[in-house]
């Protein structure tokens, strides 16, 4: 992997990140009119707009990297190099008022994520996972350190999922085996559970029905602060082969047993 190229891409992703936060933050608590995508879910002006803006960005430092993002699609020629953008990560919580939503900028280097931001433009709190390297949390107000929690116990275990509404009956299912032996489960976190996550606020989340742009930006923030991301069988998450689960675990070695609850039917 080309270091130069990953270094301008940092600096092109946070540019992308203040670029979606500009744009994003205005639009929070007015009145917009959400219109229903093809899967039904809400998109408003403020993620075409946000979008927009960070491709332009993209496209002007990196004419030959590809783009995959949420609201435009798939864009530019075939490239080791493709960025993931999820413009508002969170449509739902934006559109109600609530903080858990965000903005998802990512960058995979022959099909695996190398760089993953986390903006929330309303908290004014960021994420930044770069391929090995530590995460880092900026933040001019609210408090928290990068570091997962190192629990060995799933009895003491925090988990989270966005809604059980975006889990088939049998995937629900499997979600409540692992629910029965945890210590709580919260409800409603979007990307911003992820970024509780590498604060070693919540130790376990998983989903499913989650899309490239949902997850792609996660990984380097989750494996950077100590933590591991997977699909439900304990799978490298990938863009081209992934069932949607999505499973995040602030210590690895509480995997395996995760897996198992997860697994059983």
């Amino acid at each position: 992997m080309n270091k130069s190229v990953l270094e301008k891409a940092i600096t092109i992703a946070e540019a992308c990140a203040d670029a979606a936060h500009r744009t994003v933050a205005p639009y929070f608590r007015t009145p917009l009119q959400a219109d229903a995508k093809m899967d039904d879910s809400p998109v408003t002006i403020a993620d075409r707009a946000a979008e927009k803006a960070m491709r332009t960005i993209i496209e002007n430092a990196f004419p030959e990297h590809a783009i995959l993002g949420e609201e435009g699609g798939r864009s530019g020629s075939e490239s080791e190099w493709q960025w993931v953008l999820d413009p508002i990560d969170g449509t739902r919580a934006f559109l109600t008022g609530r903080l858990s939503f965000g903005s998802l900028i990512s960058l995979f280097h022959q099909g695996k994520p190398v760089l993953g931001i986390i903006d929330q433009p309303v908290t004014n709190e960021r994420w930044i996972g770069v391929k090995d390297e530590p995460t880092r949390f900026i933040s001019d107000v609210l408090p928290g350190h990068i570091g997962t929690r190192t629990s060995l116990d799933l009895s003491y275990a925090e988990l989270s999922c966005t809604s059980p509404d975006i889990m088939s009956p049998e995937e629900l299912l499997r979600f409540n085996n692992l629910k029965k032996v945890v210590r709580r489960t919260s409800w409603g976190g979007d990307c911003y559970a992820y970024g509780l996550l590498a604060l070693g606020q919540i130790d376990i989340i998983a989903e499913s029905s989650m899309k490239p742009w949902d997850w792609a930006a996660l990984v380097p923030i989750i494996e950077g602060a100590g933590g591991r991301m997977t699909n439900w069988q304990g799978e490298p998450l990938d863009l081209n082969n992934n069932d949607g689960t999505v499973l995040a675990v602030g210590n690895p070695q509480l995997m395996p047993e995760i897996i198992k609850h997860l697994s059983a039917r």
